[in-house]
């Protein structure tokens, strides 16, 4: 590209576009650093917007863009490496970040593709909490299309980055794609490992600005009046620059927006999602009112266009958000660094004085970030996953998300003492604070788990790997009693605070600052504990204690499905032992007709094999053991338990039949029936009843055959029906050898019991010759592997046919004297 200084930003444009079609990725990379290099940041400004979607994709998700989601260095090496390169932080992507935001550029994003809570806020002219939007909303003119918010470059580019991964979900998948190993999922870990440092600070901005660091975005003047959701709070940004005689004199400043910003960002994209009811639930009476007096209050003022009506902005709040397995991962690599991120923080200095000279922003951000930006969003997140997410093993997703936000101390930098027995690691009691502060985390949500395991088929093990995984975390030692201590706080009576003060606590957003160390010390446990669940479900929110009688309750249903889904378990395995021992070697190769005489009883697990089988109950039998350890059961109650609920055995060791009831016109399935039945615990044994010949031609058959051979059978049964009736009312060796071979005793028993039966069958219950073994493909497999020996030995197709009847009458000899065949009754 000769003389790239002298284009102007259109026929730049062009080119650039022209490129994407007509030169490889690499290339096109190559010289889109070289224009980023050259050209200074005003004609850079006009190709900003569409380099970005060009990168991300289009908010309507129309245009794919490089499709980061699915590139993975496996399949696509090369342009999986060239565009981290591209995008890294370093990287030439965001050098033109930062040279368009020396400039002070502004860009346009519309309001319409933000989440819907922020959504529906913004178009009633309600301004949102979150200081991300603060100053942003621009209203449109006379003939404008839409509200939209004025974004500086960094905001643009990580406001793209972040949504595509909302927007961009029906992209082109030709292969099978491991999200944990997309270009995207490393660039969201290197994004947060670079903004966020668990050591050392932020690394400043490359610039080419003699004077050093990018300034921060300088406070604007609204476009349009706005309420806000409560008391205005300002940001960390903003609270640390305001002692500060310049911004570009300080760097930390610096590390705090772009850190503060990349948070929030990724936050309000990924977590601000959830229905309308507990949108509405979540604002406070307050807020509510003051909405109501700003409505009352506009009503009389013109804008460039009316305010919606409220109907309108409920109707357009209401979105159809299902977050995808993908999304579900990505949040909880948020988790995880977060918690590295706030575990990183620096032990507080001995003198409280001295600690405001000496902490960093840094360090001030570390404190604050998960109660401050993460908490609310995550639990109604989770909520919202927990109540919509489908029955399946995808869930396994959301779950370990959980789990993550719920064991800070993993992520600690202190080492466990490594013993020669890997005995649990018990929880520290420094970790009281964070469970007593977040415990709805613990407690509501474990509720929900277990309304979800009940209505699960436990015998796969899949879903018996969840159920021990959210019992063994819960298991660990002193977590229980932590999470008990913290109920305890949050039930003790309210004798000294008063209700106002309550409201006014309950939603860190609601004044005050970031900073709660710098706040009054609130040293009452139980009203911090009252204030986390007042703010998250409200003050009319009756509360469900997790060891209490109703959840006990339920853990006791669990024990019990618990216990049913190990019986079945073992049912299938004892019945899949039991069918390989007593197959014969004759009965590989179908040279039997009795197959054919029952049906299929097994189900998906006979799929699975016997390690699965295995794993599912040592899954089941450890994760009872926790459950008993967290509730303290005792072997007394599960084994008056499952007597209670029928799990027992009878005495024949078969299976129950599925829990009925007995009317006028049979068995009724009962509610607790039908679950069983769903879910694999029990089952009737329905067999076949009509004529084996007439059976649906089954998947291991050879249909053109199973046709033919009916009708050869069938004329040989009409030619020879006299003598075969001669042949097996003999009460001699040939006769039992007849009656074991061309009768079936299941058939005949049910044709004399059943009237219906004998109905559909006819006449074609005597004594036949059934030829369609010879139709499965296990014997036809079987005869072409014999006749290949036999051409190894020399011996023609006479004499190995000849070998097959001598070895299958020795077969029906053997057979008959164990089994000595049915003999008819006496008429």
């Amino acid at each position: 590209m000769a003389g790239p200084h002298l284009q102007q930003p259109s026929f730049l444009l062009a080119t650039l576009k022209a490129d994407c079609v007509n030169k490889p990725f690499a290339q096109r990379c190559h010289d889109l650093e070289t224009v980023i290099e050259e050209l200074p940041a005003k004609e850079l400004h006009g190709i900003f917007p569409w380099l970005v979607e060009s990168i991300f994709g289009s908010l309507d998700g129309i245009i794919v863009g490089w499709n980061l989601r699915c590139l993975q260095g496996r399949t696509n090496p090369n342009e999986y490496s060239v565009a981290l390169d591209f995008l890294d932080p370093s990287g030439p992507m965001m050098k033109l970040v930062y040279k368009l935001q020396a400039e002070e550029y502004r860009y346009d994003f519309p309001v319409s593709y933000l989440p819907g809570p922020v959504k529906a806020s913004i178009q009633e002219q309600v301004l949102p909490e979150c200081s991300l939007y603060h100053n942003k909303v621009q209203f449109p003119s006379s003939g404008g299309l839409g509200l939209n918010l004025a974004l500086n470059p960094f905001e643009y580019y990580m406001f793209y980055f972040a949504i595509s991964l909302i927007t961009q979900k029906n992209s082109p998948v030709t292969h099978h794609v491991s999200p944990s190993n997309s270009a995207y999922f490393i660039l969201v870990d290197t994004y947060l490992k670079c903004f966020l440092p668990t050591e050392g600070s932020v690394l400043p901005p490359p610039s080419s600005n003699p004077g050093g660091a990018i300034p921060s975005p300088t406070p604007r003047s609204p476009a349009v009046p706005f309420s806000s959701y409560g008391m205005h709070h300002t940001s960390l940004l903003k609270r640390h620059i305001a002692h500060q005689p310049s911004v570009n004199a300080d760097p930390a400043s610096q590390e705090i927006w772009r850190s503060e910003t990349l948070l929030q960002i990724f936050v309000e994209m990924w977590l601000h999602h959830y229905s309308l009811e507990m949108y509405q639930k979540m604002q406070s009476p307050h807020v509510k009112l003051e909405v109501l007096h700003y409505r009352l209050s506009i009503s009389s003022k013109h804008h460039g266009s009316p305010a919606q009506s409220s109907y309108q902005a409920l109707h357009a709040y209401q979105e159809s958000f299902k977050p995808t397995e993908e999304h579900v991962l990505v949040v909880r690599l948020l988790v995880k660094h977060l918690h590295a991120f706030s575990n990183s923080l620096k032990p507080e200095p001995l003198s409280p004085s001295a600690h405001s000279h000496t902490a960093s922003p840094l360090e001030e951000f570390k404190r604050v970030v998960i109660p401050r930006f993460v908490q609310e969003k995550l639990y109604i997140f989770l909520q919202h996953c927990f109540g919509h997410w489908p029955l399946d093993a995808s869930f396994r997703a959301v779950l370990e998300m959980w789990l993550s936000y719920l064991q800070p101390w993993r992520y600690a930098p202190e080492k466990s003492p490594q013993s020669a027995e890997p005995l649990p690691r018990s929880v520290s009691e420094k970790w009281a604070a964070f469970i007593q502060e977040n415990l709805l985390m613990y407690t509501k949500l474990f509720v929900g788990f277990l309304n979800r395991a009940l209505r699960t088929d436990l015998v796969s093990p899949k879903n018996a790997l969840m159920v021990f995984r959210v019992a063994k975390v819960f298991a660990q030692p002193n977590l229980a009693e932590m999470i008990l201590k913290g109920e305890q706080l949050f039930l003790e009576p309210e004798l000294v605070i008063p209700h106002r003060q309550h409201r006014l606590f309950m939603s860190p957003t609601l004044g005050g600052s970031f900073l709660s160390s710098r706040s009054p010390a609130v040293t009452d446990a139980s009203f911090k504990v009252k204030s986390h669940v007042y703010s998250l479900e409200g003050q009319d929110f009756q509360y469900k204690q997790m060891f209490g009688t109703e959840v006990r309750n339920l853990v006791l249903k669990l024990a019990q499905l618990i216990c049913q889904a190990q019986q079945t378990a073992k049912s299938i395995s004892d019945h899949s032992a039991e069918t390989m021992a007593t197959q014969s070697f004759f009965s590989w190769f179908r040279f039997t007709p009795s197959d054919l005489n029952g049906s299929y009883t097994g189900n998906d697990l006979d799929e699975i094999g016997q390690d699965s089988i295995k794993k599912t109950d040592e899954y089941l039998e450890k994760a009872l053991e926790y459950l008993c350890q967290i509730f303290k059961l005792s072997e007394a109650q599960l084994t008056q338990m499952m007597l209670k609920c029928g799990t027992a055995q009878d005495e024949n060791g078969k299976k129950q039949l599925p829990d009925c009831i007995e009317s006028e016109n049979g068995l009724i399935l009962t509610p607790l029936g039908r679950y069983q039945i769903i879910n694999g615990l029990r089952r009737f044994e329905v067999q076949y009843q009509g004529d084996a010949e007439l059976q649906p031609i089954r998947s291991y058959e050879n249909a053109t055959l199973v046709r033919l051979l009916f009708r050869l059978s069938s004329v040989l049964n009409e030619r020879f029906a006299d003598q075969m009736e001669v042949l097996c009312s003999r009460e001699d060796f040939v006769g039992r050898l007849c009656r074991y071979h061309l009768i079936n005793p299941h058939l005949v028993q049910k044709i004399r019991y059943s009237p219906m039966v004998r109905d559909r069958t006819s006449q074609n219950w005597g004594p036949r010759i059934s030829l369609r073994f010879l139709a499965s493909y296990r014997t036809l497999i079987s005869l072409l592997m014999i006749y290949f020996l036999a051409s190894w030995f020399y011996i023609g197709p006479v004499g190995c046919t000849f070998i097959i009847l001598i070895g299958y009458f020795l077969y029906a000899v053997i057979m008959t004297f164990f089994f000595e065949g049915w003999k008819p009754h006496e008429h």
